[in-house]
Protein backbone atom coordinates (compact mmCIF):
# COMPACT_ATOMS: atom_id res chain seq x y z
CA UNK A 1 0.00 0.00 0.00
CA UNK A 2 1.22 3.53 -0.88
CA UNK A 3 2.51 5.83 1.97
CA UNK A 4 -0.26 8.19 0.69
CA UNK A 5 -2.80 6.15 2.61
CA UNK A 6 -1.08 4.98 5.24
CA UNK A 7 -3.53 7.25 7.84
CA UNK A 8 -6.17 5.30 6.42
CA UNK A 9 -5.46 2.17 8.29
CA UNK A 10 -5.39 3.58 11.91
CA UNK A 11 -7.67 2.31 14.40
CA UNK A 12 -10.14 4.44 15.65
CA UNK A 13 -8.55 5.68 18.80
CA UNK A 14 -5.50 6.53 16.93
CA UNK A 15 -7.11 8.67 14.95
CA UNK A 16 -9.49 10.34 17.75
CA UNK A 17 -6.17 11.24 19.13
CA UNK A 18 -4.86 13.11 16.26
CA UNK A 19 -7.99 14.65 15.46
CA UNK A 20 -8.40 15.75 19.13
CA UNK A 21 -4.89 17.28 18.92
CA UNK A 22 -5.27 19.38 15.70
CA UNK A 23 -8.98 20.25 17.06
CA UNK A 24 -7.14 21.99 19.65
CA UNK A 25 -4.95 23.86 17.05
CA UNK A 26 -7.67 24.98 15.18
CA UNK A 27 -9.78 26.38 18.00
CA UNK A 28 -7.23 28.34 19.41
CA UNK A 29 -5.49 29.50 16.13
CA UNK A 30 -9.52 30.86 14.92
CA UNK A 31 -10.03 31.90 18.70
CA UNK A 32 -6.98 34.19 18.45
CA UNK A 33 -6.63 35.07 15.01
CA UNK A 34 -10.01 35.66 13.43
CA UNK A 35 -12.46 38.25 15.78
CA UNK A 36 -15.78 36.19 13.54
CA UNK A 37 -14.84 33.03 15.20
CA UNK A 38 -13.98 34.90 18.56
CA UNK A 39 -17.51 36.29 18.83
CA UNK A 40 -19.19 33.81 17.77
CA UNK A 41 -17.45 31.30 20.51
CA UNK A 42 -17.87 33.89 23.57
CA UNK A 43 -22.04 34.79 21.96
CA UNK A 44 -22.31 30.58 23.41
CA UNK A 45 -20.43 31.49 26.36
CA UNK A 46 -17.44 29.28 25.39
CA UNK A 47 -13.84 30.01 24.50
CA UNK A 48 -10.75 27.74 23.01
CA UNK A 49 -10.12 26.51 26.61
CA UNK A 50 -13.67 24.93 26.57
CA UNK A 51 -12.61 22.70 23.97
CA UNK A 52 -10.96 19.69 26.29
CA UNK A 53 -12.31 16.68 23.81
CA UNK A 54 -13.52 15.52 20.95
CA UNK A 55 -17.20 15.62 22.20
CA UNK A 56 -16.57 19.75 22.55
CA UNK A 57 -16.70 20.25 19.35
CA UNK A 58 -20.20 19.66 19.22
CA UNK A 59 -20.72 22.43 21.53
CA UNK A 60 -18.67 25.28 18.91
CA UNK A 61 -21.31 27.32 16.91
CA UNK A 62 -22.16 26.33 13.00
CA UNK A 63 -20.61 28.20 10.21
CA UNK A 64 -22.63 29.00 7.16
CA UNK A 65 -22.06 29.81 3.69
CA UNK A 66 -23.34 33.80 4.34
CA UNK A 67 -20.50 33.87 6.88
CA UNK A 68 -17.66 34.29 4.38
CA UNK A 69 -20.23 36.53 2.46
CA UNK A 70 -20.31 38.83 5.10
CA UNK A 71 -16.68 38.35 5.84
CA UNK A 72 -15.62 39.26 2.04
CA UNK A 73 -13.12 39.87 0.89
CA UNK A 74 -10.27 38.68 3.87
CA UNK A 75 -11.90 38.42 7.09
CA UNK A 76 -11.65 35.10 8.09
CA UNK A 77 -8.29 34.82 7.09
CA UNK A 78 -5.83 33.41 10.21
CA UNK A 79 -2.78 34.30 8.90
CA UNK A 80 -0.90 36.99 7.73
CA UNK A 81 -1.68 38.07 4.42
CA UNK A 82 2.12 37.90 3.57
CA UNK A 83 1.96 33.73 4.45
CA UNK A 84 -0.68 33.72 1.59
CA UNK A 85 0.41 31.84 -1.52
CA UNK A 86 -3.00 31.17 -3.32
CA UNK A 87 -6.59 32.44 -3.20
CA UNK A 88 -9.70 30.56 -4.58
CA UNK A 89 -13.05 31.73 -4.50
CA UNK A 90 -17.10 30.90 -5.88
CA UNK A 91 -18.61 32.24 -8.58
CA UNK A 92 -20.08 34.86 -7.26
CA UNK A 93 -23.58 34.65 -9.29
CA UNK A 94 -26.00 34.87 -7.12
CA UNK A 95 -23.74 38.09 -5.20
CA UNK A 96 -20.19 38.49 -3.48
CA UNK A 97 -18.09 35.10 -4.38
CA UNK A 98 -17.03 33.19 -1.16
CA UNK A 99 -13.36 33.41 -1.13
CA UNK A 100 -10.41 30.94 0.24
CA UNK A 101 -7.14 31.19 0.98
CA UNK A 102 -3.86 28.76 1.52
CA UNK A 103 -0.46 29.19 2.75
CA UNK A 104 2.02 26.81 1.71
CA UNK A 105 2.15 24.51 3.95
CA UNK A 106 -1.89 24.28 2.88
CA UNK A 107 -1.07 23.89 -0.38
CA UNK A 108 0.86 21.04 0.78
CA UNK A 109 -1.32 19.20 2.69
CA UNK A 110 -3.87 19.79 0.13
CA UNK A 111 -1.57 18.18 -2.67
CA UNK A 112 -1.07 15.53 -0.14
CA UNK A 113 -4.67 14.72 0.42
CA UNK A 114 -5.63 14.85 -3.30
CA UNK A 115 -2.54 12.34 -4.42
CA UNK A 116 -3.99 10.54 -1.75
CA UNK A 117 -7.49 10.48 -3.33
CA UNK A 118 -6.28 9.63 -7.17
CA UNK A 119 -4.18 6.38 -5.50
CA UNK A 120 -7.03 5.30 -3.87
CA UNK A 121 -9.04 5.68 -7.30
CA UNK A 122 -6.44 3.98 -9.29
CA UNK A 123 -3.82 6.34 -10.41
CA UNK A 124 -0.05 5.61 -9.99
CA UNK A 125 2.67 7.34 -10.18
CA UNK A 126 3.59 7.46 -13.95
CA UNK A 127 0.37 7.12 -15.35
CA UNK A 128 -0.85 9.78 -17.23
CA UNK A 129 -3.73 11.79 -16.08
CA UNK A 130 -6.04 13.98 -18.67
CA UNK A 131 -7.63 16.65 -16.15
CA UNK A 132 -11.10 18.10 -17.22
CA UNK A 133 -11.96 20.02 -14.37
CA UNK A 134 -12.27 23.57 -14.98
CA UNK A 135 -8.73 26.06 -13.92
CA UNK A 136 -9.02 29.31 -12.34
CA UNK A 137 -11.23 30.58 -9.27
CA UNK A 138 -12.51 27.12 -9.03
CA UNK A 139 -10.65 25.15 -6.60
CA UNK A 140 -11.46 21.47 -9.31
CA UNK A 141 -8.45 21.64 -12.07
CA UNK A 142 -5.69 23.21 -9.48
CA UNK A 143 -6.45 20.68 -6.67
CA UNK A 144 -6.79 17.74 -9.06
CA UNK A 145 -3.18 18.92 -11.16
CA UNK A 146 -1.12 19.55 -7.80
CA UNK A 147 -2.27 15.89 -5.97
CA UNK A 148 -2.12 14.44 -9.25
CA UNK A 149 2.02 15.83 -10.02
CA UNK A 150 2.15 15.03 -5.53
CA UNK A 151 1.81 10.95 -6.63
CA UNK A 152 4.05 11.51 -9.74
CA UNK A 153 1.65 11.47 -12.53
CA UNK A 154 2.40 12.97 -15.99
CA UNK A 155 -0.58 15.96 -15.90
CA UNK A 156 -1.85 17.74 -18.73
CA UNK A 157 -3.87 20.51 -17.72
CA UNK A 158 -6.85 20.55 -20.55
CA UNK A 159 -9.27 22.31 -17.79
CA UNK A 160 -13.18 22.51 -19.82
CA UNK A 161 -14.70 23.03 -22.79
CA UNK A 162 -12.69 22.34 -26.33
CA UNK A 163 -14.48 18.58 -26.51
CA UNK A 164 -13.00 17.96 -29.67
CA UNK A 165 -9.38 19.04 -28.54
CA UNK A 166 -9.96 17.30 -25.06
CA UNK A 167 -10.62 13.70 -27.25
CA UNK A 168 -7.76 14.66 -30.00
CA UNK A 169 -5.42 14.43 -26.41
CA UNK A 170 -6.33 11.67 -25.30
CA UNK A 171 -6.65 9.94 -28.41
CA UNK A 172 -2.76 11.13 -28.91
CA UNK A 173 -1.45 11.16 -25.61
CA UNK A 174 -3.13 8.18 -24.37
CA UNK A 175 -3.51 8.89 -19.96
CA UNK A 176 -4.89 6.27 -18.16
CA UNK A 177 -6.55 8.30 -15.96
CA UNK A 178 -9.21 11.31 -16.29
CA UNK A 179 -10.79 13.80 -14.14
CA UNK A 180 -14.02 16.13 -15.02
CA UNK A 181 -17.39 16.18 -13.91
CA UNK A 182 -19.58 13.15 -14.99
CA UNK A 183 -22.04 14.62 -17.06
CA UNK A 184 -19.07 16.18 -18.94
CA UNK A 185 -17.47 12.84 -19.76
CA UNK A 186 -20.98 11.33 -20.63
CA UNK A 187 -20.39 14.24 -23.25
CA UNK A 188 -16.95 13.49 -24.20
CA UNK A 189 -17.90 9.72 -25.17
CA UNK A 190 -21.11 10.56 -26.94
CA UNK A 191 -19.24 12.88 -29.75
CA UNK A 192 -16.16 10.61 -29.59
CA UNK A 193 -19.00 7.91 -31.25
CA UNK A 194 -20.46 10.86 -33.18
CA UNK A 195 -16.72 11.07 -34.64
CA UNK A 196 -16.77 7.26 -35.60
CA UNK A 197 -14.75 6.70 -32.38
CA UNK A 198 -15.30 3.73 -30.51
CA UNK A 199 -14.73 5.36 -26.73
CA UNK A 200 -14.20 1.51 -25.04
CA UNK A 201 -10.95 1.25 -27.35
CA UNK A 202 -9.43 4.23 -25.53
CA UNK A 203 -6.60 4.11 -23.22
CA UNK A 204 -8.77 5.49 -20.26
CA UNK A 205 -8.66 2.87 -17.44
CA UNK A 206 -10.49 4.88 -14.29
CA UNK A 207 -12.13 8.52 -13.91
CA UNK A 208 -11.95 10.19 -10.84
CA UNK A 209 -15.78 12.30 -10.85
CA UNK A 210 -17.65 15.09 -9.06
CA UNK A 211 -18.33 18.15 -8.28
CA UNK A 212 -22.15 17.15 -9.05
CA UNK A 213 -24.66 14.67 -7.83
CA UNK A 214 -24.69 11.78 -9.70
CA UNK A 215 -26.07 8.38 -9.29
CA UNK A 216 -25.15 5.03 -9.46
CA UNK A 217 -27.10 4.65 -13.29
CA UNK A 218 -25.17 7.32 -14.54
CA UNK A 219 -21.97 5.40 -13.36
CA UNK A 220 -22.83 2.41 -14.95
CA UNK A 221 -23.83 4.23 -18.00
CA UNK A 222 -20.42 5.97 -18.34
CA UNK A 223 -18.56 2.51 -17.02
CA UNK A 224 -20.27 0.87 -20.14
CA UNK A 225 -19.61 4.14 -22.62
CA UNK A 226 -15.88 3.61 -22.14
CA UNK A 227 -14.83 -0.10 -20.23
CA UNK A 228 -13.60 2.18 -17.42
CA UNK A 229 -13.79 2.06 -13.53
CA UNK A 230 -15.39 5.35 -12.78
CA UNK A 231 -14.85 6.86 -8.78
CA UNK A 232 -16.76 9.60 -6.85
CA UNK A 233 -14.32 12.26 -5.42
CA UNK A 234 -16.05 14.72 -3.12
CA UNK A 235 -14.76 17.80 -1.89
CA UNK A 236 -15.95 21.48 -1.47
CA UNK A 237 -14.10 24.88 -1.63
CA UNK A 238 -15.01 26.69 2.01
CA UNK A 239 -13.28 23.51 3.37
CA UNK A 240 -10.46 22.97 1.14
CA UNK A 241 -11.52 21.50 -2.25
CA UNK A 242 -11.58 18.35 -3.86
CA UNK A 243 -9.92 15.22 -1.99
CA UNK A 244 -11.90 15.49 1.21
CA UNK A 245 -13.46 11.91 0.62
CA UNK A 246 -12.82 9.98 -2.49
CA UNK A 247 -14.39 6.34 -3.52
CA UNK A 248 -11.68 3.58 -3.76
CA UNK A 249 -11.31 1.82 -6.93
CA UNK A 250 -11.63 -1.90 -4.94
CA UNK A 251 -15.17 -1.54 -3.66
CA UNK A 252 -16.81 1.39 -5.24
CA UNK A 253 -18.85 1.65 -1.90
CA UNK A 254 -18.71 4.87 -0.30
CA UNK A 255 -16.08 7.78 -0.14
CA UNK A 256 -13.35 7.37 2.13
CA UNK A 257 -12.86 10.68 4.58
CA UNK A 258 -9.25 11.82 5.00
CA UNK A 259 -9.96 12.13 8.50
CA UNK A 260 -6.49 12.83 9.56
CA UNK A 261 -6.89 16.54 7.94
CA UNK A 262 -11.16 16.61 8.63
CA UNK A 263 -13.68 15.64 11.33
CA UNK A 264 -16.86 14.84 9.56
CA UNK A 265 -20.77 15.53 11.67
CA UNK A 266 -24.07 14.51 9.73
CA UNK A 267 -26.69 16.48 11.51
CA UNK A 268 -31.14 17.13 10.66
CA UNK A 269 -30.83 20.38 8.61
CA UNK A 270 -33.96 21.45 10.89
CA UNK A 271 -33.39 20.33 14.36
CA UNK A 272 -29.56 20.62 13.78
CA UNK A 273 -29.18 17.29 15.91
CA UNK A 274 -26.65 14.86 14.98
CA UNK A 275 -28.44 11.37 12.86
CA UNK A 276 -27.50 7.89 13.50
CA UNK A 277 -24.75 6.56 11.36
CA UNK A 278 -26.11 5.31 7.91
CA UNK A 279 -29.43 8.29 8.43
CA UNK A 280 -29.10 10.73 5.54
CA UNK A 281 -28.53 14.50 6.63
CA UNK A 282 -26.61 17.41 6.02
CA UNK A 283 -22.78 16.69 6.20
CA UNK A 284 -20.78 19.31 8.22
CA UNK A 285 -16.79 19.50 8.31
CA UNK A 286 -14.23 21.22 10.39
CA UNK A 287 -10.73 21.31 8.80
CA UNK A 288 -8.04 20.48 11.02
CA UNK A 289 -4.76 21.52 9.36
CA UNK A 290 -5.60 24.49 7.31
CA UNK A 291 -3.53 27.79 8.08
CA UNK A 292 -4.89 30.36 6.05
CA UNK A 293 -8.48 30.32 6.43
CA UNK A 294 -9.37 26.97 9.31
CA UNK A 295 -13.57 26.58 9.44
CA UNK A 296 -15.47 25.45 12.03
CA UNK A 297 -18.71 23.26 11.67
CA UNK A 298 -19.28 24.32 8.32
CA UNK A 299 -22.89 23.67 6.68
CA UNK A 300 -22.52 22.46 3.74
CA UNK A 301 -25.75 22.03 2.51
CA UNK A 302 -24.77 18.59 0.94
CA UNK A 303 -27.14 15.60 1.84
CA UNK A 304 -25.48 11.87 2.60
CA UNK A 305 -24.78 9.05 5.03
CA UNK A 306 -21.32 8.07 6.88
CA UNK A 307 -20.99 4.80 8.07
CA UNK A 308 -17.54 3.85 10.39
CA UNK A 309 -17.47 0.50 9.59
CA UNK A 310 -13.98 -0.30 8.24
CA UNK A 311 -13.92 -1.07 4.45
CA UNK A 312 -13.01 -4.30 2.30
CA UNK A 313 -10.14 -2.56 1.29
CA UNK A 314 -8.57 -2.26 4.36
CA UNK A 315 -9.03 1.42 5.09
CA UNK A 316 -10.58 2.13 8.66
CA UNK A 317 -11.65 5.98 7.98
CA UNK A 318 -15.36 6.63 8.14
CA UNK A 319 -16.93 6.89 4.44
CA UNK A 320 -19.69 8.76 3.61
CA UNK A 321 -22.45 7.92 0.80
CA UNK A 322 -22.86 9.26 -2.21
CA UNK A 323 -24.38 12.79 -2.14
CA UNK A 324 -27.59 12.94 -2.68
CA UNK A 325 -28.51 15.99 -3.55
CA UNK A 326 -28.15 19.90 -1.97
CA UNK A 327 -30.69 21.18 0.64
CA UNK A 328 -30.96 24.42 -2.20
CA UNK A 329 -31.61 21.50 -4.87
CA UNK A 330 -34.41 19.52 -3.39
CA UNK A 331 -37.66 19.91 -5.32
CA UNK A 332 -40.73 19.88 -3.45
CA UNK A 333 -43.54 19.18 -6.24
CA UNK A 334 -47.18 18.99 -5.38
CA UNK A 335 -45.87 18.06 -1.61
CA UNK A 336 -43.42 15.76 -2.19
CA UNK A 337 -39.57 16.23 -1.92
CA UNK A 338 -37.36 15.22 -4.07
CA UNK A 339 -33.34 15.50 -5.54
CA UNK A 340 -33.36 15.83 -9.34
CA UNK A 341 -30.17 12.60 -8.73
CA UNK A 342 -33.01 10.90 -7.75
CA UNK A 343 -35.18 11.09 -11.39
CA UNK A 344 -31.77 10.31 -12.60
CA UNK A 345 -32.01 7.19 -11.14
CA UNK A 346 -35.26 5.99 -12.60
CA UNK A 347 -34.19 8.01 -16.04
CA UNK A 348 -31.58 5.76 -16.45
CA UNK A 349 -33.35 2.35 -15.68
CA UNK A 350 -34.78 2.66 -19.30
CA UNK A 351 -33.19 1.45 -22.38
CA UNK A 352 -35.18 3.89 -24.22
CA UNK A 353 -34.15 7.45 -22.52
CA UNK A 354 -30.22 9.06 -22.20
CA UNK A 355 -28.85 10.45 -18.92
CA UNK A 356 -29.60 14.26 -20.39
CA UNK A 357 -32.68 15.51 -18.97
CA UNK A 358 -33.71 18.76 -17.22
CA UNK A 359 -36.90 19.42 -14.83
CA UNK A 360 -38.52 22.62 -15.93
CA UNK A 361 -40.19 24.50 -13.09
CA UNK A 362 -43.50 26.61 -13.47
CA UNK A 363 -45.91 28.22 -11.51
CA UNK A 364 -49.34 27.89 -11.84
CA UNK A 365 -50.98 30.21 -9.58
CA UNK A 366 -49.89 29.01 -6.19
CA UNK A 367 -48.45 25.41 -6.98
CA UNK A 368 -45.35 24.58 -8.56
CA UNK A 369 -45.27 22.17 -11.17
CA UNK A 370 -43.25 20.72 -13.08
CA UNK A 371 -42.06 19.12 -16.17
CA UNK A 372 -39.22 16.40 -17.41
CA UNK A 373 -37.54 16.83 -20.59
CA UNK A 374 -35.39 14.10 -21.26
CA UNK A 375 -33.96 12.83 -24.60
CA UNK A 376 -34.77 9.02 -25.58
CA UNK A 377 -32.07 7.25 -27.44
CA UNK A 378 -31.22 7.29 -31.15
CA UNK A 379 -32.54 3.43 -31.67
CA UNK A 380 -35.67 4.26 -30.32
CA UNK A 381 -36.02 7.53 -31.74
CA UNK A 382 -34.99 5.60 -35.57
CA UNK A 383 -37.51 3.14 -34.75
CA UNK A 384 -40.65 5.61 -34.61
CA UNK A 385 -42.85 5.54 -37.53
CA UNK A 386 -41.79 8.84 -39.24
CA UNK A 387 -39.58 10.16 -35.80
CA UNK A 388 -42.48 11.37 -34.53
CA UNK A 389 -42.70 11.80 -30.90
CA UNK A 390 -46.17 12.13 -30.62
CA UNK A 391 -46.94 8.68 -31.77
CA UNK A 392 -48.98 6.16 -29.44
CA UNK A 393 -45.69 4.17 -29.01
CA UNK A 394 -43.65 7.30 -27.89
CA UNK A 395 -46.83 8.58 -25.15
CA UNK A 396 -46.70 4.72 -23.76
CA UNK A 397 -42.85 5.49 -23.23
CA UNK A 398 -44.54 8.68 -21.35
CA UNK A 399 -47.22 7.10 -19.29
CA UNK A 400 -44.51 4.77 -18.06
CA UNK A 401 -42.12 7.06 -17.04
CA UNK A 402 -45.21 9.01 -15.29
CA UNK A 403 -45.79 5.96 -13.89
CA UNK A 404 -42.03 4.93 -12.70
CA UNK A 405 -41.55 8.36 -11.16
CA UNK A 406 -45.43 8.13 -9.21
CA UNK A 407 -44.64 4.59 -7.97
CA UNK A 408 -40.93 5.20 -7.05
CA UNK A 409 -40.00 8.70 -6.24
CA UNK A 410 -43.98 9.43 -5.28
CA UNK A 411 -43.64 12.43 -7.66
CA UNK A 412 -46.32 13.53 -10.43
CA UNK A 413 -44.69 15.52 -12.91
CA UNK A 414 -45.12 16.18 -16.83
CA UNK A 415 -42.72 14.74 -19.39
CA UNK A 416 -41.77 15.47 -22.69
CA UNK A 417 -39.49 13.27 -24.54
CA UNK A 418 -36.78 15.13 -26.31
CA UNK A 419 -35.04 14.11 -29.85
CA UNK A 420 -31.72 12.90 -29.49
CA UNK A 421 -29.03 15.71 -28.81
CA UNK A 422 -32.12 18.21 -28.49
CA UNK A 423 -30.47 19.05 -24.85
CA UNK A 424 -27.83 21.49 -24.40
CA UNK A 425 -24.74 19.32 -22.99
CA UNK A 426 -22.27 20.37 -20.33
CA UNK A 427 -18.79 21.44 -20.15
CA UNK A 428 -18.44 21.65 -16.94
CA UNK A 429 -21.43 20.95 -14.14
CA UNK A 430 -25.05 19.81 -16.19
CA UNK A 431 -27.85 22.36 -15.80
CA UNK A 432 -30.06 20.29 -14.44
CA UNK A 433 -32.95 22.51 -13.13
CA UNK A 434 -34.63 25.33 -15.45
CA UNK A 435 -36.88 27.85 -13.21
CA UNK A 436 -39.60 29.67 -14.60
CA UNK A 437 -41.01 30.40 -12.07
CA UNK A 438 -39.81 34.37 -11.58
CA UNK A 439 -41.44 36.68 -14.20
CA UNK A 440 -38.30 38.49 -14.33
CA UNK A 441 -35.33 35.78 -13.96
CA UNK A 442 -34.68 32.46 -15.10
CA UNK A 443 -32.33 30.25 -13.08
CA UNK A 444 -30.75 27.10 -13.82
CA UNK A 445 -28.52 24.64 -11.90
Amino acid sequence: MSTFVQEETWGQSEMAELQFMRLKETVNRVYQNVPFYRHAFESEGITSDDVRSLADLQRLPFTKKHHLRDNYPFDLIATPMDEVVRIHGSSGTSGKPTVVAYTKKDIEHWSDIVARAIYMAGGRRGDLLHNAYGYGLFTGGLGLHHGSERLGCATIPMSGGNTARQITLIQDFKPRVISATPSYLMNIGETMKEMGMDPTESSLKYAILGAEPWSEEMRAAIEALFDLKAMDIYGLSEVMGPGIAMECVDCQDGLHIAEDHFIVEVIDPETLLPVPDGDDGELVFTSLTKEALPIIRYRTGDIASITREPCRCGRTTTKMSRVKGRIDDMLIIRGVNVFPSEIERYILQMDELVCHYQIHLHKKGVMDLAELHVEVCESFFDALPDKDLTHPIAEDLVKRIQRTLKMQALVSMDVFLKKPNSIPRSEGKAKRIVDHRSPTLSVSK
